[in-house]
């Protein structure tokens, strides 16, 4: 006789709302914030993903002790309120992985996002809203700085993403934008970083350019 078939579990609400971005066409980022703004606005971090969520946090950050030694999960837990947790949610949503990374020194704890490339979800956007506007033809479907803002988290700087390169290799085939100084930011440019060859490089672009394989690392501090 055969043997009665598997049981499948359904797959859990955050799970469902990870998939729905990381089928958006590619640059897609008008559709990633609004997937974004329904999902909190109707349910915020429910029950059920909040628990998804956390099992998630938690089995990433015990399996790569590398990128916070010495400090344990409770402390971590302990500051996950409701605010933290829906900016988490949104990097995990849009492809980032975020993880505990002590880009800021050994006393703040600091989740950044750890997907091995730029996070899938938010390619193919141009630098702030006055880079987008100033392009008159293909125009991407927004910019880096908005998209930010609307997740609640902030930028990478350059340091910091020197730092999270010191715990493994990132960007080994894209880039991700990083926080631009005012001073460069006036004159026109961005700042962009990616590794190669083994060695972390940091370079310009105009704000206007945007590219599929490029993205942004964010970080939300606890």
């Amino acid at each position: 006789m055969r043997g009665s078939p598997p049981i499948v579990e359904p797959p859990s609400a955050n799970e469902l709302l990870r998939r729905a971005v990381l089928r958006l066409w590619v640059g897609n980022a008008t559709g990633l914030v609004q997937i974004l703004a329904m999902a909190k606005k109707k349910t915020g971090v429910g029950a059920s993903a909040k628990g998804d969520l956390l099992s998630t946090l938690r089995s990433r950050f015990e399996a790569n002790g590398h990128r916070h030694r010495g400090l344990a999960w409770d402390k971590v837990a302990i500051r996950l309120d409701a605010a933290a947790l829906e900016k988490l949610q949104a990097m995990e949503a849009s492809g980032g992985e975020p993880d505990v990374v002590l880009v800021e020194g050994p006393k703040v704890i600091t989740f950044v996002d750890c997907a091995a490339e730029s996070p899938a979800g938010r390619r193919s956007l141009c630098y702030d809203r006055e880079a987008w506007q100033a392009r008159k033809e293909a125009r991407p479907s927004n910019n880096v700085l908005d998209v930010a803002s609307s997740m609640g988290v902030e930028l990478l700087t350059e340091d910091e993403y020197r730092v999270l390169q010191q715990s493994e290799a990132f960007d080994t085939k894209t880039s991700s934008w990083v926080s631009t100084p005012d001073a460069i930011r006036a004159l026109g440019g961005a700042l962009f970083c990616d590794r190669r060859y083994d060695q972390v490089f940091v370079y310009h672009n105009g704000a206007q350019s945007y590219y599929a394989a490029r993205g942004f690392r964010a970080k939300v501090r606890l």
